[in-house]
């Protein structure tokens, strides 16, 4: 095995770990019907975005687990698999554009759209799981506005804690924004 791939199954097994025990230890979380919000929960997931399409995923394939094991109704744990959707998106877009977080106004667009994106994902799981026949627009629109709303600006939070720490240990580790170069 090079070095190199010793390296990214290190990394991977890392941020696969830290995606399992946040939802299982961390003491801040909040939970509103459907929607919850654990800090720092996004940000093993947004690491493996720096890194590679296939990082992302297994990371992400882990997050959720941990929601599972933590014992989070299966709406959540489903949020938590909706960020596959967002996550991949984001990852191949990156590896492809590599320079695109230098900037921060292109940085800060790009972590915005990621985060729409996130945020309907999960909208849109728990519409599907949680609609019925008599479900009325204000539902709808509370569902929004928590779940929408909510998963935007908490992963836009947990973009930036994951873009600090990225900045932090890449050149320190010897990252890029691609280990598969």
């Amino acid at each position: 095995m090079k070095k190199s791939s010793s390296r990214r199954l290190t990394i991977t097994a890392i941020l696969t770990a830290f995606g399992i025990l946040i939802p299982l230890i961390m003491p801040v979380k909040v939970v509103i019907g459907p929607a919850s919000f654990t800090l720092a929960s996004h940000v093993p997931l947004f690491l493996a975005i720096f890194i590679s399409p296939f990082v992302t995923i297994l990371v992400g394939l882990g997050t959720a687990f941990g929601f599972l094991l933590a014992g989070f109704p299966i709406v959540i744990v489903l949020r938590a698999l909706s960020h596959l959707i967002f996550a991949l998106l984001a990852a191949i877009v990156i590896k492809r554009y590599p320079n695109l977080l230098q900037k921060p106004i292109r940085c800060f667009i790009f972590a915005l759209l990621v985060n729409l994106l996130h945020g309907l994902a999960e909208f849109v799981v728990v519409y599907l799981l949680t609609v019925t026949s008599t479900s009325s627009l204000a539902y709808v629109l509370s569902l929004l506005s928590l779940i929408g709303l909510g998963s935007l600006i908490h992963g836009m939070i947990d973009f930036y804690l994951a873009l600090l720490i990225w900045r932090l240990l890449k050149d320190r580790l010897g990252l890029s924004l691609s280990l598969e170069k």
